[in-house]
């Protein structure tokens, strides 16, 4: 069963047909053809990813353009108030303070409670108040009559303070006036 491997390729070789004279040549101007390949016109679109980049920057530059929005919204004020200096006006710290005493003066107004029982004592309070609001606003006037100093800055922060300790006075007299202790009854 065995076979001669050299007797297989004699007769394999006699069977086989010869290659023709120009084989070779054929066979190296496929491979110069395969190897130096002209670049296939492939389209590119390079271009649109530029236009694509370029309308992107354009249209966040008209979104983030700065724009003149804040004389119109002077136009709207009334003549009266454009020049009004204030003490927020003044500088960020002074705006905080006079939000803070502004806010904490309408927050205490509206934590106190009104009754027939107590009219009297709130009636007398927001008298009070009533007239240092009248005098905070002679001293606003005074500021931008006068201009901006240190003694009128202090006048408008002591007015507000004192505003905030009369309405925290009058909130102490009407919780003494709700609940009496023992010693306010012996008195009576």
């Amino acid at each position: 069963m065995s076979k001669d491997i050299r007797e297989i390729l004699k007769n394999e070789v006699e069977n086989t047909e010869r290659l023709s004279t120009n084989h070779r040549q054929r066979f190296q101007q496929k491979l110069m053809d395969e190897l130096h390949e002209k670049p296939s016109t492939k389209k590119s679109y390079q271009w649109l990813f530029i236009a694509a980049s370029i309308m992107l920057l354009v249209s966040i530059g008209v979104k983030f353009y700065p724009t003149n929005t804040i004389e119109p919204a002077i136009k709207e004020i009334p003549e009266e108030y454009r020049n009004k200096i204030s003490l927020g006006s003044i500088s960020p710290e002074l705006k905080t303070v006079e939000d803070y005493y502004v806010n904490t003066i309408n927050y205490e107004l509206s934590q106190l409670e009104l009754t027939s029982a107590n009219k009297e004592l709130f009636d007398g309070y927001l008298t009070k108040i009533g007239e240092l609001t009248k005098e905070y606003k002679s001293l606003t006037k005074e500021l931008n009559t006068k201009g901006v100093n240190d003694d009128t800055i202090n006048a408008l922060i002591g007015n507000l303070q004192l505003r905030l300790q009369l309405l925290k006075r009058m909130q102490k007299q009407l919780q003494e006036f709700k609940n009496p202790t023992q010693n306010d009854i012996q008195t009576i």
